[in-house]
């Protein structure tokens, strides 16, 4: 099923978001796994400038055209959802690496999550252009969001219980909020695509 056509910039500014999310949560894993460094956490938020900037071209194209391929309500709001996941990624990789936080088993195994919904998310875009399934992703970023979830809730209940120091006990927790946060918005993203595609098809 093709709602998006081929030559329609809004598609083409989603598919370009999709793929900074991507990239941008690639780098949030390494980061995570090997240790936050200012150079990755730069080369995120740099990643991020350039997806404000796609959003902002979509909001603007949306206020110019009067003909467009799905309701502007739900062009908007996918393209706030995908700026929120981005924008989640790069709050976290600024706050790992100010906080000089180590790696941490539910640090790591978040982030990998959130590296999965980003490549779902992509697939599921990348899916639009081929006209092949999309739920299939849509139903994968929901699983994941729930296991970040259950992780989450797990981790802070043992750094309560194991972590002495109750500055380092804040930074984590706040961390680990984040991530899940982060997999909530990937949620977004995938309830919204969802909900269009029911519409359109």
């Amino acid at each position: 099923m093709r709602f998006l056509p081929r030559e329609e910039k809004f598609f083409h500014y989603f598919l370009s978001q999709s793929k900074f999310i991507a990239e941008a949560a690639a780098l949030l894993h390494e980061g995570c796994r090997k240790g936050m460094c200012a150079e990755t956490a730069h080369q995120i938020a740099e990643i991020e400038k350039k997806g404000d900037s796609v959003i902002h071209e979509v909001f603007h194209r949306l206020n110019v055209t009067f003909i467009t391929p799905l309701d502007p309500e739900d062009i908007h709001r996918l393209a706030a959802n995908l700026d929120d996941v981005l924008d989640g990624i790069e709050e976290v990789a600024h706050k790992v690496q100010a906080y000089r936080v180590a790696p941490t088993e539910p640090l790591i195994r978040m982030a990998e999550i959130i590296l999965k919904c980003a490549k779902s998310i992509d697939l599921a875009f990348a899916a639009l252009s081929e006209d092949k399934p999309v739920l299939e992703h849509c139903i994968e970023i929901n699983r994941l969001e729930g296991e970040a979830d259950q992780l989450s809730r797990t981790a802070i209940a043992e750094l309560l219980d194991t972590e002495p120091n109750p500055i380092q006990v804040i930074k984590i927790k706040e961390i680990y909020e984040l991530l899940e946060m982060t997999t909530d918005r990937c949620e977004d993203v995938a309830d919204e695509l969802e909900n269009v595609v029911v519409k359109n098809s």
